[in-house]
């Protein structure tokens, strides 16, 4: 079966330049390359193709022989495809791993200047209910590790710099070639800063920062969560060789409340209330978080679990002019402890009851003995 032309293959006519090549190569090479196409047997031989055609056209030698005498000037052992490739065809294919695998991609090839983005920090923040509500400027002492000030962050001891790394020469990582591969990997001399410190500074012994204590004040907003996260910029840890500093992420988490329970923006209470005030109606108070108390009117008849709503006594919402709701939950208490008197009276109350003063037990009794006889429940 006779070969398809190598222009052909490429893309290109026979006229294209070596840069044409090269282009033509790689945009082909990645589209029909075997990781991106898995189990295409066309696609797999077609990279085969591309790279008999790019391993001859991007050769000067056997470029201009095929121009004259096609394919023919390379059979019977007249210099075809074999395992040298030539220098350019490498350098295509590393340029090719990297688009695919991204192993340089966004990082370029120019010399690095040893700066690094400093660590972001955490901080936990324990805060009342209270200032929730409120909001409040809270003030908190966080160890960072910070610029050197004896020199300047460099590293380097006083009256002396840092030198350029001898083994990548400034740029931070390396290169081995492997087939028509080229790996990239980070620089093990100088741990991918590009720069190598033979007189450390003393006080930071060359890391060019030091841990101190930073005292920073952090406004808390009204109606924060617990597990709200508020961010600091810039206040986390000093960059290396002057890199930009980190940045300072606050949680918070907020203390059990001994009266309210918060659920969002709505708050909780649960108030019990005597047996008299239950049966005959009464006013209880309720504190609130704004400093006010609030008047609940109980009606006659109350059971335990009537829940009374107090709009716009919860929470604040976070960065909305909204506020949440406080609901009052009663709970009759039953009497302990009485007094002989106090117990005859309940039991003269107990014998001149009916179904109208106590109609939920009426009810459920009667519903019992129906179940029992058989009836209908």
């Amino acid at each position: 079966m006779s070969k398809r032309d190598y222009y052909e293959i490429l893309g290109v006519s026979k006229s294209a330049s070596e840069a044409e090549l090269k282009s033509a190569f790689r945009k082909l090479a990645m589209q029909h390359h075997p990781d991106k196409n898995p189990g295409d047997a066309a696609a797999e031989q077609k990279f085969k193709e591309l790279n008999e055609a790019y391993q001859m056209l991007s050769d000067g030698q056997k470029r201009a022989a095929y121009d004259r005498f096609g394919h023919a000037a390379f059979e019977n052992g007249g210099g075809g495809p074999g395992p040298g490739f030539g220098n350019d065809f490498a350098s295509s294919m590393a340029d090719i791993f990297e688009d695919l695998f991204g192993e340089t991609r966004g990082r370029g090839r120019g010399r690095s200047d040893g700066r690094e983005r400093g660590s972001d920090l955490r901080y936990d923040l324990e805060i009342t209910l209270d200032d929730a509500y409120h909001g409040k400027t809270a003030t908190i002492t966080v160890p960072i590790a910070m610029s050197c000030e004896a020199c300047d962050g460099s590293g380097a001891k006083a009256g002396t710099k840092a030198k350029t790394c001898t083994t990548c020469g400034g740029y931070g990582r390396v290169r081995a070639q492997q087939g028509f591969f080229a790996i990239e990997r980070t620089c093990p001399s100088c741990q991918g800063r590009g720069e190598m410190i033979d007189d450390p500074c003393r006080s930071c012994g060359g890391q060019g920062r030091v841990t101190k204590d930073k005292t920073l004040s952090v406004n808390i907003p009204k109606g924060v969560e617990d597990g709200t996260r508020i961010r600091l910029a810039g206040e986390g840890e000093s960059g290396r060789r002057g890199g930009p500093a980190g940045d300072l992420y606050i949680f918070l988490s907020l203390k059990a409340h001994g009266f309210f329970q918060r659920d969002g923006a709505d708050l909780y209470c649960r108030v019990p209330i005597s047996m008299v005030t239950a049966a005959l109606g009464g006013e209880i108070a309720i504190p609130t978080l704004d400093g006010e108390e609030k008047i609940v009117t109980v009606p006659e008849g109350t059971q335990t679990g009537k829940q009374f709503r107090m709009r716009g006594k919860g929470m604040p919402v976070l960065r909305a002019r909204e506020q949440g709701d406080l609901y009052v939950q009663v709970a009759v208490e039953t009497p302990q402890k009485l007094t002989a008197r106090q117990k005859e009276l309940l039991r003269e109350f107990e014998a001149g009851s009916s179904k109208e003063t106590q109609p939920e037990s009426a009810s459920f009794f009667a519903k019992m003995k129906e179940f029992f006889s058989g009836g209908p429940v």
